[in-house]
């Protein structure tokens, strides 16, 4: 009980590390909550310090949610606990502790939990978004889109409830994350990922 109480809080507190403000600060760009559409996250990385500051923001964010799926498969873990820790990183990504509780939309984050839970789900998820990314050239609805249908995916590839709850409020909380990019999308004003060579 207290490893699996463990797993749980490291993987919030390595949710909470801000992969887009420690980038900024790094490499001497501005704080990113004070720029572009202030969310830290890589999409608006890439918008103010260009894509090898995006994409190490997106590894970053990524390995939130991969290492503490991995460290709970190693340590034996059973659904619940995989299910509590994956939420765990998420919420520490959207919540973080250690930046005032002002985090990012969570679609890297979300993406490594999924890996990290069984890589096939991760891959189909990540697939979704690129095919969408190409087809209609919008990040916020490639990404609404490949969650969406995740729950689908984590039920078709490990049909475990625990599990697909789990993602299903992973899902909601992304969702509720990007309402303005909701709100954007239905009145066509929200950018296209190749505006400017920089994405929505």
């Amino acid at each position: 009980m207290l490893v699996d109480i463990a797993l749980v809080a490291a993987a919030y507190l390595l949710g909470s590390i801000s992969s887009a403000i420690l980038v900024c600060r790094l490499i001497g760009l501005p704080d990113p909550r004070t720029q572009g559409s202030r969310n830290p996250g890589a999409t608006n990385v890439l918008r103010i310090g260009g894509k090898k500051a995006a994409a190490l923001t997106l590894v970053g964010d990524s390995l939130k949610g991969l290492l503490p799926m991995l460290a709970g498969h190693l340590l034996g873990v059973g659904p619940a606990v995989l299910a509590a820790t994956g939420l765990a990183a998420f919420l520490g990504h959207l919540y973080p502790v250690f930046f005032g509780f002002r985090g990012g939309k969570g679609v890297a984050t979300a993406l490594g939990v999924q890996l990290g839970l069984y890589w096939p789900i991760g891959l189909s998820v990540a697939a979704i978004w690129l095919a969408m990314a190409k087809l209609v050239r919008i990040s916020s609805l490639s990404a609404l889109v490949s969650m969406a249908l995740a729950p689908l995916i984590v039920w078709l590839f490990w049909p475990e409830p625990v599990l697909i709850g789990a993602q299903i409020l992973i899902s909601l909380l992304l969702f509720w994350r990007h309402r303005s990019n909701i709100q954007n999308l239905l009145a066509g004003r929200e950018d296209r990922i190749d505006k400017d060579n920089e994405p929505s």
